[in-house]
């Protein structure tokens, strides 16, 4: 839900009598952006479930200005990684370099000295995310370009190293879905060695949600507190398991395609990252992301979630077999 507040100069005037952003925030942000200028507007808009993000706009003196403001409130993630905002400015450093449009960086509060919150503030993106197109071979081509862009920039000295999100030998029987015996060989693939590969900048949570379009072409990538060190496929599997669930398997495999097509030579698919991005998300039975849904998608249901990634999974044990 997007939450609306006025600011009158620096001082807030919350509707509800509940403060978004103490003056202490909005004073950061001033002194980072443009110190004649007054803030005239916060939001909260969608920006994941694990952080609070919020578009502050400027004023001053000749013109309007928005910026993007994370802070990382989700004290579990914190404690797992208490150095999120160093990570995110790094990768939003990084990420400049890119042939990509990506946020820059204006400023960052690592341990929340200033903002109370480890806090990082950067640059508007134009653009809107789209997850139902009107022509699908178009959207998957745009964003498989814009990750085979991503992944020509070298990230050797990058010192955030890639990590899978699920220990697979702790994963049991997958009673929810149709074909359990799929899952286990999934399960299985995962916890053999996994194959050599020549590390690249990933932005690891690359998805249909943090692409930005407009005028029916690619004008940024947001949300890259993630990035690392790792395999391209490890970024193209999560995008294809996203796809899969969004718009069934044919979506998934079409992306594979326009993306091998973009990379090149350079790159060689290899069926395990697939497989590692499924059982990222076997932290119970899958279900419909809540930010599809706020997001406006319709349709979709627990169920067919669930289909889509059995007959996805499926598709995958069956290419390794040849």
């Amino acid at each position: 839900m997007e939450i609306f507040y006025r600011v009158v100069g620096r001082g807030l005037s919350a509707v509800g009598n509940t403060w978004l952003l103490s003056d202490g925030v909005l004073d950061w942000v001033i002194q980072h952006t443009d110190q004649h200028a007054d803030v005239t507007s916060v939001n909260r808009v969608q920006g994941g479930t694990s952080s609070a993000v919020y578009r502050i706009e400027i004023s001053g003196r000749y013109d309007k200005s928005s910026y993007i403001l994370r802070q990382f409130d989700q004290a579990d993630w914190l404690k797992q990684e208490p150095d999120l905002a160093l990570h995110e400015a790094a990768s939003l450093r990084l990420a400049e370099e890119t042939a990509v449009k990506t946020p820059a960086l204006l400023a960052f509060d690592e341990t929340g000295h200033a903002c109370g919150l480890p806090t990082v503030l950067m640059t508007e993106l134009k653009g809107e995310v789209v997850l139902e197109p009107e022509y699908l071979d178009d959207w998957i081509w745009g964003m498989a370009h814009s990750l085979a862009a991503i992944h020509q920039t070298s990230a050797a000295d990058f010192p955030w190293p890639y990590r899978s999100y699920m220990d697979a030998s702790r994963l049991g029987k997958q009673t929810w879905s149709s074909d359990p015996g799929i899952w286990d060989e999934v399960i299985a693939v995962v916890q053999t060695p996994p194959p050599v590969y020549d590390p690249v900048f990933i932005h690891r949570d690359y998805h249909p949600g943090n692409v930005l379009w407009q005028d029916k072409r690619v004008s940024g990538v947001v949300d890259w507190v993630n990035a690392c060190r790792g395999p391209a496929g490890a970024d193209l599997g999560h995008c294809r398991l996203n796809l899969a669930q969004l718009h069934g398997k044919a979506a998934a495999d079409m992306m594979l395609a326009a993306y091998s097509q973009c990379a090149g030579y350079l790159f060689q698919y290899e069926p395990y990252w697939d497989l590692v991005s499924l059982t990222d998300i076997l932290f119970g039975p899958p279900s419909v992301y809540e930010g599809w849904t706020a997001a406006g998608v319709a349709g979709l249901t627990d169920q067919i979630v669930r289909d889509r990634l059995d007959e996805y999974a499926a598709g995958i044990i069956r290419s390794l077999k040849g």
